[in-house]
């Protein structure tokens, strides 16, 4: 095990229920559990499952050490207590590989095991998977907005500095280029990206005023001409023709933080052209989402800097994914509050789609019962193994899930990645375990 223990990552409800089911021996009853979204949130049309790999490395780091020991010994007894000093996961897990895409129902995540050593993992699965996949899923819908142009995260700022980190993983997987934040880039390998802020133009203020061409030529000096100018501190045309000057028709990029960015990018791709800046590119930033993106399709704009809108869902903060008991001891078993509904029994999924790739279905089915492929249509297997007898299944490759999100929104029919609220891009057909 590496890392702080993530096992005082849970909801006192679970050790409660744990202290209680030891008492009366069903916390040994062989269970299933089930993460999945009842609904996409409101008008999105599908979601990217994100933060597997996190989960599972958090799996590794769920053990209740002396300290956390002690933080529950005021409420559990002897016997809990000394079941969780000896708790390690050893169940089976499987599920949605990360990077593809879910619907309403998709069984993102199964776990097997007894009551006790699963019910304890609710709070640790959907602190995750509800964060990372709300963000991998708004991100993807900034990634198709921007059409093949370069986005960059730079959403440390506005966030919670933990999730900050694992905003900018979430953003990657989805195709972001890049993040602004370093840890990001040591603890997951995403690329650091950013050169300077208003800051830095403003520090070279003297007692005769602004100086902005101080500002650049130190930036240049540092960073080489490739580097990227900041131009809207004070006039932007001034900004422009000072960047160039300093810097030459080489350098890199100029970005635009404020203003109305379709005309000012119009204006600086003008005024580049006419200083010879030709291959100059132009990032713009500030309070973007992914409708100021698609609204940015026809300008001249190279790159885009997200921010606020990124690290906070862009409207749906959490995926709404819910963890519930599917099975016990090979028994199905639901819930049927109202518009809470959970369906029994432990699931498998795969996707259908036609010859040229477009996805028409998602089929739920019970586990081993896999139902025929309709004629002319190919089928997916979309449940995989992840944790084996309480050991991760493989590496769980990140390069590859960047490659599932890539492909799964290529696979979409043509409205599936329309902005516009909708419902989901494909249905989703239950069959239940009598069927």
């Amino acid at each position: 095990m590496t890392g702080a223990s993530s096992a005082l990552h849970t909801d006192k409800y679970e050790l409660t229920m744990l202290a209680a089911a030891l008492r009366d021996g069903t916390a040994h009853r062989r269970t299933t559990f089930e993460l999945f979204g009842r609904r996409l949130p409101e008008g999105r049309r599908y979601g990217v499952v994100a933060g597997t790999k996190r989960f599972v490395d958090a799996l590794a780091r769920f053990v209740f050490d002396d300290d956390a020991l002690s933080a529950l010994a005021d409420f559990l007894d002897r016997e809990t207590l000394a079941y969780l000093a000896d708790y390690r996961f050893t169940g089976d897990i499987d599920g949605y590989a990360e990077g593809e895409l879910y619907f309403p129902g998709s069984p993102v995540l199964s776990v097997h095991g007894t009551f006790g050593e699963c019910v304890i993992l609710e709070t640790l699965a959907l602190s995750i998977f509800n964060h990372d996949t709300a963000i991998a899923s708004a991100a993807a819908r900034m990634v198709s907005a921007a059409e093949d142009r370069p986005l960059i995260e730079m959403g440390s700022r506005r966030t919670h500095e933990r999730a900050a980190v694992a905003a900018a993983r979430a953003a990657y997987l989805a195709g972001f280029s890049g993040s602004s934040n370093l840890e990001a880039q040591r603890r997951y390998g995403v690329p650091a990206l950013g050169t300077s802020a208003h800051a830095f133009t403003l520090l070279h203020t003297t007692a005769d005023g602004p100086d902005e061409r101080a500002a650049f030529r130190a930036q240049v000096d540092a960073l080489g001409v490739d580097t990227t100018l900041l131009v809207d501190t004070y006039d932007i045309t001034a900004g422009v023709a000072a960047a160039v000057e300093v810097a030459g028709p080489r350098l890199g990029a100029v970005r635009i933080d404020s203003g109305d960015l379709g005309v000012l990018a119009r204006q600086v791709r003008a005024q580049l052209d006419s200083l010879g800046a030709t291959e100059t590119q132009i990032v713009v930033s500030g309070d973007l989402d992914e409708f100021a993106i698609a609204s940015l399709r026809a300008e001249p704009v190279d790159s885009f800097g997200v921010g606020t809108s990124l690290v906070t869902g862009s409207g749906a903060p959490t995926a709404g994914m819910v963890y519930k008991l599917a099975e016990v001891d090979g028994i199905p078993v639901e819930k049927r509050s109202t518009r809470k509904q959970s369906h029994g029994g432990r699931k498998e999924a795969l996707r259908l789609a036609k010859p040229t790739g477009t996805i028409v279905e998602e089929v739920v089915h019970p586990h081993g019962r896999r139902p025929e492929t309709p004629a002319g249509l190919h089928a997916r297997v979309l449940t995989v193994p992840l944790v084996a007898g309480g050991e991760p299944v493989d590496d769980l490759d990140f390069a590859a899930a960047r490659t599932r999100v890539a492909d799964g929104l290529k696979s979409l029919p043509w409205d599936g990645l329309a902005l516009s609220r909708g419902e989901p891009a494909i249905p989703t057909r239950l069959i239940p375990p009598g069927a």
